[in-house]
Order: C-alpha cells, then sequence, then structure tokens
C-alpha cells in the first residue's frame, strides 16, 4: 500500500465521514482511498467553496471535516475559507499535496502558510504515515478545535506506506481551581453567564451550565457565534453585544457579575466594552489559559473543560435565586426577541424593509432549520430576526470578515444536517462572489434557501464612508437580476420586493424542495445597519 492509500484509509479509520474538495493530479489517490474506504466526497466548484463547505459542516456537525485540493493553486485558492476555519478553530484537516522542490511551478511554502493563518502543520513521510495521521486528527479534535495543514509531497505519495504504527496525543485536562468563581457566584445577586463558541463545542456544558444557572438565579446570554445555545429556556436573553436586543443590554448592564463560558468577550460581544459597566465582576472560564484576559481583564479565571467547571461549582454553590423574579421571566418572554421590538417599516414601493423581509420569513420557515450569515451590513438582520432551535442550528462565518463565505458553508451545513431546512442568508456582494456554488447546490439537491439581502452595493462601505461625502461610485452597482443568475445554475428564483412577494417562498416550502430557491429580496438601504455604524464609529 502506497501512502496516498494509507491517508485515505487511515483517516476513514478515524471516522472521517466527509470529505469536501476539487480533485487534481496531485490529490487524485489519497482522495479516492478515503472514498474506498467509506468516507462520502463532495465536489465543490472552486476550492474557496469547498473550503467553506467543509468549515460549515464542521461546525454544524461537531465532527472533523476534510478539505482536499490540488497542490500550489488548489491550497491557495482556498486559503480565505480555511483562514477562516483557522480563526473560528474549526477541527478542520486539509490534505495538502506539496512540490517539495522550488523550482515547480507549484512550489509554495506551505509550512509558512501554516503558520501565518494560524494553522497547525505536519509533513507526512513513508516512514511515519502512521503517526503522522493520527496525531493530525487528534490535534485537530483537540480543545475547542484546530485546523491542520497535512502535508503530502508528491513523491512520498507513491512509496510504500512503512510506518503505521503510532497514536495521536490529546492534552491532559487541566486542574481545576474553581474556588474563587464559586465565591464570585455566592455573593452575586444579578449575575448573567455568557456563553461563546467554545462552550458550544464543550461536551455537556449546555446542561451542566444550565444547571448551575438555576442554582445561582443567573440570566443566560450568548455571543453572536453561539446563538441558540440556550434555545428554549425562559431565562436566555439571546446575543450579548452589538445584536442584543433593548431588554438583553439593559440587564447585561445591571449585572453584578459576568461570567464568560467559552468566550472571549471581544469587542464585538462587549459593545467595546461599554455593555459591561464599571464595578461589574468579570469572570472567565475557558479551556485554553491564553484566551483568559486576551480582550479585556478579568477579576476570575478559571483554566479547563467548561462543564467540568460549571459541574464543580454547583456541587459547592449555596443555592440562591439571584434575580430571577416572576416579573423578569413575564419581561423576558415579553420583551426578549427582536421580532418583539416596535420599529417604523421603511419599505418602499420597489424595496422591503430588511426587518420587515426578516420578521415574515422567520414566521414562514420550519423551526427545525440551519440558518448560515454571510458577513455584511446586512447580517444582523437574520442573526437577529430568525430564531434557531439549537447552537447547531446556526453559522455565523465572522471569524475573519470576510464576505463571500456563507453560500458554500450552508452547503456543508446541509451535508451535516439534511434532516432541517438549511437558511444562507447573503449581501448581494458575498452572493455575486461565490455564485459558482450554485451549481453545487443544485447537484446536492439539498433542502437550501438562498435569501439575499440585495441593496446593489457593498452596504457597509456606502454606510461607513458615505456620511463623510465621500465619492461611491467604485462600491454601488446597477441592479442585478439574481433570480435569473440562479435559473441559470439549475435552481429556483423568486424576487421580492414586498411581504406578498414571499408567497414564492410558501409554495417551494409546500413543494418538494429538490431544487435550491434563491430569493432576491430588494431590500431598503437609506442608511446604515445601527450595530455596523457602532462597530466602524467605535474603532
Amino acid at each position: 500500500m502506497n501512502v496516498a492509500e494509507a491517508v485515505g484509509q487511515l483517516l476513514a479509520g478515524q471516522g472521517v465521514r466527509h470529505a469536501f474538495g476539487v480533485v487534481g493530479s496531485g490529490n487524485f489517490h489519497v482522495t479516492n482511498a478515503l472514498i474506498e474506504a467509506g468516507a462520502a466526497f463532495h465536489a465543490a466548484a472552486h476550492e474557496g467553496g469547498a473550503a467553506s463547505m467543509a468549515d460549515g459542516y464542521a461546525r454544524v456537525s461537531g465532527e472533523l471535516a476534510v478539505l482536499t485540493v490540488h497542490q500550489g493553486p488548489g491550497l491557495t485558492n482556498a486559503l480565505t475559507g480555511i483562514t477562516e476555519a483557522a480563526k473560528a478553530r474549526t477541527p478542520l484537516l486539509v490534505l495538502v499535496p506539496e512540490a517539495t522542490s522550488p523550482r515547480s511551478n507549484f512550489f509554495i511554502e506551505v509550512a509558512g502558510i501554516a503558520a501565518a493563518i494560524g494553522a497547525g502543520y505536519r509533513r507526512v513521510t513513508a516512514q511515519t504515515v502512521g503517526s503522522d495521521v493520527l496525531w493530525a486528527s487528534a490535534a485537530a479534535r483537540a480543545g475547542a478545535g484546530q485546523t491542520i495543514l497535512l502535508g503530502l509531497p508528491l513523491d512520498v505519495q507513491a512509496m510504500e506506506a512503512s510506518g503505521w504504527i503510532g497514536g495521536g496525543h490529546r492534552p491532559e485536562p487541566s486542574t481545576l481551581e474553581a474556588g474563587p468563581l464559586v465565591s464570585a457566584l455566592a455573593a452575586a445577586r444579578r449575575p448573567v453567564f455568557i456563553a461563546g463558541r467554545g462552550a458550544t463545542r464543550s461536551p455537556g456544558a449546555r446542561e451542566a451550565l444550565l444547571e448551575l444557572a438555576d442554582a445561582c438565579g443567573a440570566l443566560l446570554a450568548v455571543s453572536a457565534a453561539a446563538k441558540g445555545f440556550f434555545a428554549g429556556d425562559p431565562w436566555y436573553i439571546d446575543v450579548s453585544g452589538g445584536f442584543a436586543t433593548p431588554l438583553a443590554a439593559e440587564l447585561i448592564g445591571e449585572a453584578d457579575l459576568v461570567v464568560a463560558w467559552g468566550s472571549t468577550l471581544n469587542m464585538w460581544t462587549t459593545r467595546h466594552g461599554k455593555l459591561i459597566k464599571p464595578g461589574t465582576v468579570v469572570a472567565q472560564v475557558d479551556l485554553d489559559p491564553e484566551a483568559l484576559g486576551v480582550n479585556r481583564p478579568v477579576d476570575v479565571g478559571v483554566v479547563g473543560d467548561l462543564a467540568a467547571a460549571a459541574s464543580a461549582c454547583a456541587r459547592e454553590l449555596p443555592p440562591h435565586e439571584g434575580w430571577r423574579t416572576p416579573q423578569l421571566r413575564d419581561r423576558i418572554a415579553t420583551e426578549g426577541r427582536w421580532s418583539s421590538v416596535s420599529y417604523v417599516d421603511e419599505s418602499t414601493a420597489d424595496a422591503i424593509d430588511p426587518r420587515t423581509l426578516s420578521i415574515a420569513l422567520d414566521k414562514l420557515l420550519p423551526q427545525q432549520r440551519t440558518v448560515v450569515v454571510d458577513s455584511g451590513n446586512f447580517m444582523g438582520y437574520p442573526s437577529m430576526y430568525l430564531s434557531v432551535p439549537d447552537a447547531a442550528g446556526f453559522c455565523f462565518t465572522q471569524a475573519y470578515q470576510s464576505i463571500g463565505l456563507g453560500l458554500a458553508s450552508a452547503l456543508g451545513a446541509a451535508v451535516a444536517r439534511p434532516d432541517r431546512l438549511t437558511v444562507a442568508a447573503l449581501g448581494d456582494g458575498g452572493f455575486l462572489m461565490s455564485a459558482a456554488e450554485l451549481a453545487t447546490a443544485a447537484r446536492l439537491a439539498a433542502p437550501l434557501l438562498v435569501v439575499v439581502y440585495n441593496d446593489a452595493a457593498y452596504g457597509a462601505e456606502v454606510h461607513h464612508f458615505g456620511p463623510d461625502g465621500y465619492r461611491l461610485s467604485t462600491v454601488t452597482f446597477p441592479e442585478t437580476d439574481l433570480a435569473a443568475i440562479a435559473a441559470g445554475y439549475g435552481c429556483a428564483g423568486a424576487t421580492v420586493r414586498e411581504s406578498a412577494d414571499l408567497a414564492a417562498v410558501h409554495d417551494w416550502l409546500a413543494g418538494r424542495k429538490d431544487r435550491p430557491l434563491v430569493v432576491d429580496a430588494k431590500v431598503v438601504s437609506a442608511h446604515g445597519a445601527w450595530w455596523l455604524e457602532e462597530a466602524f464609529r467605535g474603532h
């Protein structure tokens, strides 16, 4: 058995069920070996799309995903999606064929690329292929997850595999020192828990945190990336930060203790620090010791597994009600969602208010859904107004803040959860960047709804620079018929300018859903989204 065949068999043996990529000569044999060993392969139109598909699959499924690319340009084409995955700490293994001669047209320094984007790297040899693959799969899954580039030199792939012995290494769990956190919880009368992406990847964390919150009377919030984590709990006040409802912002501002669980409390989650008031005690629990205090000082820091830390606190904490009262519970039920917040509908004769669009969609769509949100001026509307059943129902491609990753990420999410309707929420700029993957969407025939918030512009730039009088011709564009583009790729298409036009979505939902539906929603864009203005002006 040669090295390429061994890598495919070893990965399948490690439980890899799905791989994504674009196949060329350098990854032809290893990809086929992976398929022959039992993994499903999903071909994308472009390596960038393949990387985002793998990222979306891993985030929604919680499993290790594999991306397989051609040497040289195959990797560089995929690099933005891989960088997003690396910054999001997605458990992703990238199979990277390598031309090791500097004189080759395909030569690039893969190890340097991995280091530059914060990914791990290891190069396979014929003598150590077993330990190399097992190390890579274990490293990708360890802790909160990591993206690993596994180098497969072209000449080595054809060699006989002799190194089958070896095992992966998982770091030993840290010894918990939860005493100071127990004391802080015991003293608090208005505690708030904020769970982040790290909590969504910690087995048992949700149940342990709910038990602890019940014991100390804490309210429950999340970072945007962890939306849905506490869905269904009556004390869940949804997202903290720029997307927070007025009620959530009020309550977090009144907290005397904020505990971040797997969240680094970055500027988005804290509104540049303004959401957490001076004098509030701040605690942080994380598996990574380097994450403690990385974005703001914390009064109490705990390193360790989140579920274990929460359970340890619950065992030692004297129960008390905190600020959970029937009156507050009623306020959360009536004011705790954006759909309950009044607004002035700014729809015009030929364009729909994005809030009106999002609220109508939320009522129309089945509750069992996966919402995937691209980046851009529009992104708060689906993030705030579209509910999700759990944390696996929300995929937020914001770690690198690139537009154009949402569509392919949604395809990966659809592979992970074919039992749910996948909703891709995109801006028109990101949609046009990634439109080639509509061919992949049509080929997958997954239940996929693509909603494009179309303002015929790069809205973030328009609303960032427009108020200062700058010329905007470089970031505004003629109106484009995106529904017609979708039809050309084999998808269904509909144009929405008013709520009545959503009848096309109703009819599609009632039908077979064997073709993706692309909704070209012509949205009002007279002014910028408030969360984006806050973010820009806060820098």
